[in-house]
């Protein structure tokens, strides 16, 4: 319906503190008890984007998470004008808490430039949106299991029980509950929850920055479900812009992991519009540290 997205009027509403000092607070925190990195990407990119014209717009961002954020305390975010140019803008940004960065980010903004130098890969032929069970729908089918053992029906209840303000629909669901090795490449629908509109596409991009993040270095994990995680967290994330989009209609998020090793796992996505045009392109590298021996089965 019309109800206006929480991503708009919440979680990615800074207030101005002075010219280029913005500060951010939260509105989902995982279960880790640390901020969500896509909460931050995207509160940075807001920061970056009021220091720019409006008809400029974002064609990259390039992150690194430095410290865990604190979920007890608001973030600042200070933006440095590093070069305001003919057609490229670049800000950086700077996200502190207790006096110390917990993340860097630069953004670069470009003047609209047409060329006759085009291409995109082809969008994979999925099931449509419609077609699909929601995250909810799916993780309620499992908790009718009456052989789930209970540490994971509880589990399962607090994910059902997270206010995350995404629509997700995953077109090929991995099973949550057995412990084979899947290759590491997944698929969902993705949106922002809630009523964006038409507006400032900066708008749309700092939404699409922060649902980025959500899932995404899981895809790292699914040739290795039989461990146990001990520790998950983002090191770096990029992205890049390449066509308008509105993140409150149903994108396709295509996530695969080309390597993991040394207690690292890369991960890179593209997020593509229902009519085929790629309208991002995302890469993320993050800690992953597990058990040495392997888990038993869920049920």
């Amino acid at each position: 319906g019309d109800l206006r997205s929480v991503l708009i009027t919440s979680v990615l509403s800074l207030e101005r503190l002075e010219v280029d000092l913005f500060r951010g607070r939260h509105h989902w925190v995982p279960a880790t008890q640390r901020l969500f990195g896509g909460q931050i990407v995207g509160q940075a990119l807001v920061a970056a984007a009021r220091a720019v014209s409006r008809d400029e717009q974002v064609h990259s961002l390039h992150c690194y998470f430095v410290r865990a954020g604190d979920p007890k305390v608001p973030v600042l975010y200070k933006v440095e004008r590093t070069r305001t140019g003919k057609s490229f803008s670049v800000r950086s940004v700077k996200a502190i808490q207790h006096g110390k960065p917990i993340f860097t980010c630069q953004a670069s903004f470009q003047l609209s430039q047409g060329s006759p130098v085009k291409h995109q890969f082809t969008m994979p032929t999925v099931p449509s949106p419609e077609e699909l069970l929601t995250q909810e729908e799916l993780i309620q089918k499992f908790l009718q299991n009456p052989n789930l053992a209970e540490r994971y029906r509880k589990h399962l209840n607090k994910i059902q029980a997270e206010d995350v303000p995404i629509d997700i629909k995953p077109v090929n669901p991995p099973d949550i509950l057995g412990l084979e090795p899947q290759e590491p490449k997944q698929l969902f629908w993705v949106r922002a929850r809630g009523y964006i509109g038409e507006t400032d596409m900066k708008v749309h991009c700092c939404v699409a920055a922060y649902i980025s993040d959500y899932a995404f270095l899981g895809t790292a994990l699914l040739p290795h479900r039989q461990y146990h995680i001990k520790f998950m967290v983002s090191l770096d994330h990029s992205m890049w812009f390449h066509a308008p989009f509105r993140a409150d209609h149903w994108m396709l998020y295509e996530c695969e992991s080309p390597w993991a090793g040394g207690c690292r796992g890369l991960v890179q996505g593209r997020l593509w519009r229902r009519d085929g045009i790629l309208a991002a392109t995302c890469t993320q590298e993050g800690v992953i540290r597990v058990d040495q021996t392997p888990n038993q089965s869920k049920l």
